[in-house]
């Protein structure tokens, strides 16, 4: 399966760098109710 397509409204690199610590803290403290893990994004 190949690369997809850019979206407008995609994050760089760079965006992810600053935003991802955040989601992570997030979802450390917000364990899913299913106990689904979910899987690595990037």
């Amino acid at each position: 399966m190949g690369e997809r397509a850019a979206y407008p409204n995609d994050l760089t690199d760079e965006q992810w760098a600053v935003v991802g610590p955040f989601l992570q803290a997030w979802k450390d403290r917000h364990p899913s109710v299913s106990g689904h893990q979910g899987r690595d994004q990037r």
